[in-house]
């Protein structure tokens, strides 16, 4: 298949024009450039600057550690001929990733290897949006399907000049989702097949995984002996309450786990008259009731919950925890996975409500800034007459194909009914 050299050249003065449109006035830049491209800039523009010169680099420890012997690296080491040879005849540089957009693991031909090198495009550099803003790494991990970054598309000028095809890397077995391979050349060879190519490379490593990393063999259980994963408190209060001390479930009713919830939510702690108006608001219930709640559940805990004020003293997760961290990340997929619907759903504690309504208004409202169209579907599981979050989504992807528009339209039809 042949490149229309004058279609290129008028591909990427179109690509300018927007983003020189975008960066000086910002919305007008909408009916220039592809909507998950505008969503990008528009993330971007939050944490980093269009002048940054360099991806900044991850510790070098930290990047060998995490890569050496993990299933990435066993299977790219298992294709890495095949890799290679792709990068040779196209005169590309390859990158492979962890979750965070971060380099494990490159190859470059001659011309591209340079550039790379010239703005950390190596092992260690931290390719996500809020490091570098745009390009074809970060969305591929963001939406969770193939992305192509041409020319100007990019936020950053110093990577104007490249054109870069990413797609993800699966774990076959689990299905989790490990990074990303990336492709990436000067923007005038760029050629049509390079997002396909893309996607073969990343298929072409899942399979070498399925062969060569065995699945995970039983845990030998040892009496007394826990995991790292299974010490300290594990909470779930997000749709349903379940909570695990050290792997083992907890029976507590209804007013413990409120308590409890409380405290998660309060790390530095709370007197007896706070908890007990985050609790009970103003209903007539004798502050003795209380202490008795908080005595069964410092039974519960091992002791490990502290008086004046009170407070855990024990390593602590919930579920409550990982939305809001990947809310502020802008991981807005990641956020509605974990997020299993209300806060303690028919809750009459005032500060617990108050918290789920909180949680609730900022999952919806990152989901309307940007309407990830795999993360909308899992929302409209929970929250299933929500169609402005549909629509908005529906809106972003416009007339370009994708793969969830049909369940999408469908849960807009069966509101209206």
């Amino acid at each position: 298949m042949t490149v229309d050299r004058h279609e290129l050249h008028t591909r990427r003065l179109d690509a300018v024009r927007a983003w020189t449109a975008f960066v000086e006035q910002g919305d007008r830049a909408e009916s220039l450039v592809r909507p998950e491209i505008l969503h990008s800039w528009l993330r971007s523009g939050r944490a980093v600057t269009p002048d940054v010169t360099e991806a900044p680099l991850a510790d070098e420890s930290d990047t060998a550690a995490f890569w050496v012997g993990s299933p990435l690296q066993r299977a790219v080491e298992h294709v890495e001929d095949e890799l290679r040879r792709t990068a040779d005849d196209g005169d590309l540089v390859l990158a492979v990733t962890d979750p965070e957009t971060r380099i494990l693991w490159t190859y470059g031909g001659r011309v591209m290897r340079r550039k790379a090198e010239s703005v950390n495009f190596v092992v260690g550099g931290k390719w996500d949006e809020s490091s570098v803003g745009t390009n074809a790494l970060a969305l591929a991990l963001h939406t969770g399907a193939p992305s192509m970054v041409f020319s100007a598309e990019h936020f950053a000028p110093i990577v104007h000049n490249w054109v870069c095809w990413a797609a993800p890397v699966h774990n076959p077995a689990t299905g989790e989702q490990l990074g990303v391979i990336d492709l990436s050349t000067t923007w005038d060879r760029s050629h049509p097949i390079g997002l396909a190519t893309a996607r073969m490379m990343a298929r072409l490593i899942e399979s070498a995984m399925a062969q060569v990393v065995p699945r995970e063999a039983p845990r030998l259980v040892v009496p007394g002996a826990r995991a790292p994963e299974d010490c300290g408190l594990d909470l779930r209060l997000l749709g349903s309450a379940e909570v695990r001390l050290d792997g083992e479930r907890l029976l507590l009713n209804r007013r413990q786990t409120e308590i409890l919830a409380l405290l998660c939510l309060h790390p530095d702690g709370l007197n007896l008259d706070q908890l007990h108006a985050l609790l009970y608001g103003d209903q007539s219930i004798s502050p003795s009731t209380l202490k008795a709640e908080v005595s069964h559940l410092r039974h519960a805990v091992g002791g490990q919950l502290a008086s004046r004020p009170y407070r855990l003293t024990l390593p602590v997760h919930t579920d409550v925890e990982t939305v809001v961290r990947c809310l502020r990340q802008g991981r807005v997929r990641e956020a509605v996975t974990a997020y299993g619907g209300d806060l303690l759903p028919g809750t009459d504690s005032p500060g617990l409500g108050e918290y789920a309504d909180y949680l609730a208004v900022a999952v919806r409202e990152a989901l309307l800034a940007d309407p990830v169209p795999a993360a909308v579907v899992r929302y409209t599981e929970l929250v299933p007459y929500d169609t402005e979050v549909v629509e908005a989504c529906l809106a972003q992807l416009g007339e370009s194909p994708h793969p969830l528009k049909p369940l999408l339209k469908g849960r807009l039809a069966a509101a209206a009914h």
